[in-house]
Formats: structure tokens, sequence, C-alpha cells
């Protein structure tokens, strides 16, 4: 399982574009070698450099229940149910590090044997208890956004 990004490499530097302070678009994302009785995908997007700041990983983007026929999200697009973001709306958002750091933000697509029974607006955690047990594969992409 392979997850890129035409807009950044892995551990590259996130555009401004898809960050707040570019107006939250969703970098255009890339998957392949899904297993072959892959049922769903599942991607999170988040910032563990925001520990020492806010006092845990904050929670930039869920989604899941992706068709496992995918094999990209166009920039802008997102498929699939979506998740709840650190701010509990239901949205994609952007890096965003404090002013004079630099983030790395890791976007983790997982393949699953199941469709999960989860309610649109779920959380990360509520999301990572119904993976268990089901992930087939992961992969993550990692990417650096910051001054």
């Amino acid at each position: 399982l392979s997850l890129t990004s035409s807009a950044f490499t892995n551990n590259g530097r996130i555009p401004t574009k898809y960050s707040c302070d570019g107006g939250d678009v969703i970098p255009p994302l890339e998957f392949a070698g899904v297993p072959q009785n892959t049922q769903s995908l599942a991607l999170i997007m988040d910032d563990p450099d925001a520990v020492p700041v806010v006092g845990f990983v904050y929670v930039h983007w869920v989604v899941f229940n992706i068709p496992p026929m995918a094999t990209s999200m166009p920039e802008g697009v997102q498929i699939g149910i979506l998740g709840a973001a650190g701010s509990g709306e239901r949205r994609y958002e952007g890096p965003c590090p404090p002013e004079g750091e630099t983030h790395t933000y890791a976007f983790k697509l997982y393949a699953l044997d199941s469709e999960l029974e989860l309610q649109e607006g779920a959380s990360k955690e509520q999301l990572e208890t119904a993976m268990q047990g089901h992930v087939l594969a992961q992969t993550e992409l990692k990417g650096q956004y910051g001054s």
C-alpha cells in the first residue's frame, strides 16, 4: 500500500495552498497497492508535533469508508465519510503550526477488510477503535509546514 501526492514529496514541504494560510485546500493524494480483499479505506491526517503546544496530537482530517477502488483523491475533493477534525468540525483543516515553528504532518492511509459502522463526524479515536482487527495494510506520507 502506498500514499503519495503530486503536491509534495514524502518529508517534503507542503505548499501554502494546502494550509490554513492558503485556504485549507485538500492536497491531491494518490493510492496504490491496495490489497485485493480491501472493503474500504480510511485516512487520518494529524500533527504529532502539536503535543508540546496543545498537549495532544492535533487531528487535521479524518475520512473513512473511502471506496476500495479509489486510486486518488483529487485536489480539493474529499471522497468517503468525513469525521471530525480537532476543532470538532467535519472538514479538512490544513497545516497550521504556531508562528515561527515548522511541524511534520502525517497522512496515514489504512486498507480495511470491512466498511465501518460509524456516523459522519466520528472522531479519530472512534475511527481507530472501529479499525482494530480490520487493518489489512497501512502506509504514511509525511509533509513539513511552517516557518
